[in-house]
């Protein structure tokens, strides 16, 4: 107990300006997304740039702020679509009502491949997770009411009306406010988890494993329930991708899906709340630029992807707020 009491005293009196200082990033980043959709070519952009956002939110509670690089996060993002498009589409469930469940749906299976992949470290615990993820798409590709390779279709949301008013998701800018909320939410409750004990030891965890232990706190409980929070954001993420594109496809649980937020988040910077917005910005308007020019538009987005990885190795947000930090 004494260890442990030594271990968070000097982080307890450094921590309080910290937590203000992420609190206060979390409500600019949901300003600064307040702006997205007005500095964009059409509002559709903006609603992809904030689910792969919130994407890369959930990976990188796991990657920035634990420091465990996973390649299997398709399979929450996947799961969170499928189930959220199957219970609009098959058992008539309205989006407010699915979402929630898609969540647990995808927590459920973080807790799964959490408890068997938490086991191992660094490389081993990517390819576990890789593994596992590819176990769940071709458990997903056979179920019958996926759609198998066509993917699911018909998640259709009809208008809600709130006394009088009517919130059409079909119209892009409704929609991307509304998704914004939730975005919101979940970037506000992930600020005050991060600024909790239990956040001071992720990121205890990340930089001294062994000590960390050595101080009396579980790690792998740490671990697990980090997994589970990162799984269940994604699985947010999932589930508003399905009701944006009103359908789902089997892609979505690729393995080349788990390795784009990894991308991401290199891209915008690891550890920091906007950078993963940065990061699907930069991605999905780089790719749709290049991709009106040449069909091997993959071969111009790596070259530049190792540009930002050479001259901003902690990603464009990350470089950023270490240039403001240091004046």
């Amino acid at each position: 107990m004494h260890a442990k009491s030594d271990f968070l005293a000097p982080a307890t009196v450094a921590a309080r300006p910290l937590d203000l200082v992420r609190h206060h990033r979390a409500l600019a980043s949901v300003v600064a997304l307040l702006a997205l959709p007005w500095l964009l070519p059409n509002h559709s952009v903006a609603v992809n740039i904030l689910i792969y956002g919130l994407y890369g939110v959930g990976f990188n509670l796991l990657f920035g702020y634990m420091g465990m690089l996973s390649f299997g996060h398709a399979a929450f993002l996947g799961l969170g679509s499928y189930t959220a498009g199957i219970l609009i589409a098959h058992a008539g469930l309205s989006w407010w009502a699915a979402i929630p469940l898609a969540i647990l749906a995808s927590a459920v299976l973080a807790l799964v491949m959490g408890l068997l992949a938490i086991r191992t470290r660094g490389i081993y615990f990517a390819m576990v997770t890789l593994a596992l993820s590819q176990c769940v798409y071709f458990l997903v590709y056979q179920f019958p009411l996926s759609g198998g390779e066509n993917g699911l279709r018909g998640v259709n949301l009809p208008a809600l009306d709130f006394g009088g008013l009517t919130l059409d998701l079909l119209n892009p800018t409704n929609k991307y406010y509304a998704f914004l909320a939730l975005v919101a939410l979940t970037l506000f409750a992930l600020s005050r988890v991060l600024a909790s004990p239990f956040g001071g030891v992720v990121e205890a965890v990340r930089e001294n494993e062994a000590r960390t232990r050595a101080c009396g706190f579980n790690v792998e409980h740490t671990k697990l329930i980090a997994f589970i929070l990162s799984g269940a954001i994604c699985g947010l993420a999932g589930a508003l991708n399905a009701i944006h594109l009103s359908s789902v496809a089997i892609e979505s649980l690729h393995y080349e899906t788990s390795g784009l937020v990894v991308m991401i988040c290199l891209l915008g910077g690891m550890g920091t709340f906007f950078g993963p917005f940065i990061g699907a910005a930069l991605f999905l308007l780089i790719q749709d630029l290049f991709s009106q020019w040449t069909e091997h538009w993959q071969l111009y987005v790596g070259a530049i992807f190792i540009f930002f990885v050479l001259f901003f190795p902690k990603g464009v947000w990350g470089t950023l707020l270490e240039k403001l930090d240091d004046r």
